[in-house]
């Protein structure tokens, strides 16, 4: 079967896979195992992990499995990745989470591991910045967990070069399209948050925006009222950045002054930090 075609042959680049606690979002604190790929065109500022922007032709994933931890060449099957999910478990199976990098780089990967991983719930966290592959792999996702990008925090997109023809591409159409390009623009930025939100609304979903100090809470208004708009009834997180790479943490006060924005359009909104950072886990 060809790798482009859904299946589980569909190959995706892993960086790692391992058991931790999650550290954010509506599932905090619940253990899970973790599939982390290659693999993001956007450049947030506070990212946490840039070692996986790049999607590389030759690397080798971290298999954090229960007998020992080890290297495994990073291009790997569906089939493969589910095998290393199970091996990571320390014991009865977990939710698992996909993260990145950006997993809608790879939407016929997702598609493709979810009926190997044995009933496990399957959680997505993405930018929420391609509506068109998170369309398609919707109907495969238990949960998803839509970061709303304040773009002031991106610097410009470096869209992923294609690969190997024998591997998936990144961001693959269906229609022939061509990839799935990246917001740039202010307004294009918009339109893509509201289509995901749209997407998400009546799904189980949560929203995160991340809170810088080098923002100041009039900067959100734009995300809280694209919220309002298009799915009210999710659950914001607001995450205080943590500081790393030269980012700042915000003041208490503007955390809270953008918690009680939040309020005044009714909704539902939590501010959790970063807890594996506080708990040092993976």
């Amino acid at each position: 079967m060809s790798a482009r075609v859904s299946g589980p042959s569909v190959r995706a680049p892993v960086l790692e896979v391992f058991a931790s606690i999650q550290g954010e979002g509506a599932f905090v604190g619940e253990p899970q195992v973790f599939l982390r790929l290659f693999g993001c065109p956007l450049r947030c500022r506070w990212c946490d992990t840039p070692g996986s922007w790049k999607v590389p032709a030759q690397a080798e994933a971290r298999i954090a499995a229960s007998a020992g931890a080890r290297r495994e060449p990073c291009w790997a099957s569906a089939f493969q990745a589910a095998c290393w999910i199970a091996e990571c478990e320390p014991g009865n199976p977990r939710s698992l989470s996909v993260t990145g990098g950006e997993p809608l780089a790879w939407p016929d990967f997702l598609l493709a591991l979810k009926p190997l991983v044995g009933g496990r719930r399957l959680h997505l966290e993405t930018a929420g910045a391609h509506p068109r592959a998170l369309a398609r792999v919707l109907s495969v996702c238990d949960h998803v967990s839509l970061d709303l990008k304040p773009e002031l925090d991106l610097d410009e997109p470096q869209e992923l070069p294609p690969v190997d023809a024998e591997l998936a591409q990144p961001f693959r159409a269906l229609d022939g399209s061509g990839p799935e390009r990246s917001p740039r623009t202010r307004e294009e930025w918009k339109r893509a948050r509201e289509a995901c939100l749209r997407l998400v609304a009546a799904r189980d979903a949560c929203a995160k925006i991340v809170v810088s100090g080098a923002r100041e809470a009039r900067d959100f208004a734009g995300l809280l009222d694209e919220l309002e708009e298009c799915a009210p009834s999710l659950t914001l997180y607001l995450t205080p950045a943590t500081p790393i790479h030269g980012v700042r943490a915000p003041a208490r006060e503007l955390v809270e002054n953008v918690a009680e924005m939040a309020r005044d359009r009714d909704l539902r909104v939590r501010v959790v930090p970063q807890v594996h950072r506080v708990l040092a886990v993976p």
